[in-house]
């Protein structure tokens, strides 16, 4: 079964309720290892995307190029630059294409995480998004199913709990970041599980 603009849609809705009802854990767990504004950046973006929603193209690459252009002009922040190199990668990848097979998701995802890594400039294993959307990646492109991806984005989660931040800003924290969630992946894990309901 391919997905298309309305499963998009319905998908950023859930997104955006997530990233609601999470704003001030967000907030508050970035604030221990950084500036303490990652629900904001989350909401606004999500808020942002909300606006447009009915709008958006049947064509999946511009509903996504407008996503992330929304995303940007609400925040400066460096997730919320993050996300939207992320976005702007699938965006040209599926420019023309009004649906998307889910074993073509793996593929999106593996390209989305390699754009913002080299746009972040950080490396695999740094106990950063870029690990959430690696283990994702992965998981997909064996078992391209909602539950693979929740299960994948949990798991990267629980994987680098204890393990110390090497990038950004939760590296000067890097001894108070071990037994504690990255904000970024955290963040990941509420997007992917609210996408993937």
């Amino acid at each position: 079964m391919s997905l298309g603009r309305a499963d998009l849609v319905a998908a950023l809705e859930r997104v955006a309720a997530a990233m609601e009802r999470d704003f001030a854990e967000l907030n508050e767990l970035d604030g221990q290892l950084g500036d303490g504004d990652l629900g904001v950046t989350m909401t606004r973006g999500m808020r942002a995307v909300m606006e447009l929603k009915d709008t958006l193209s049947e064509d999946l690459g511009m509903a996504l190029l407008a996503c992330a252009q929304a995303f940007t002009k609400s925040s400066g922040s460096s997730y919320g630059t993050l996300m939207a190199t992320g976005l702007v990668a699938a965006a040209k990848t599926l420019k023309g294409r009004t649906d998307v097979a889910p074993d073509e998701l793996a593929g999106l995802i593996a390209d989305a995480r390699d754009k913002m890594q080299a746009r972040g400039k950080a490396e695999l294993g740094g106990k950063t998004v870029l690990d959430s959307l690696d283990a994702l990646a992965e998981a997909l492109a064996e078992e391209p199913k909602p539950a693979a991806a929740k299960r994948a984005v949990a798991q990267a989660l629980e994987d680098f709990r204890d393990k110390p931040a090497t990038v950004g800003r939760a590296r000067i924290f890097a001894e108070k970041s071990q037994g504690m969630d990255d904000p970024g992946m955290l963040a990941m894990e509420r997007i992917i599980t609210a996408a993937a309901e």
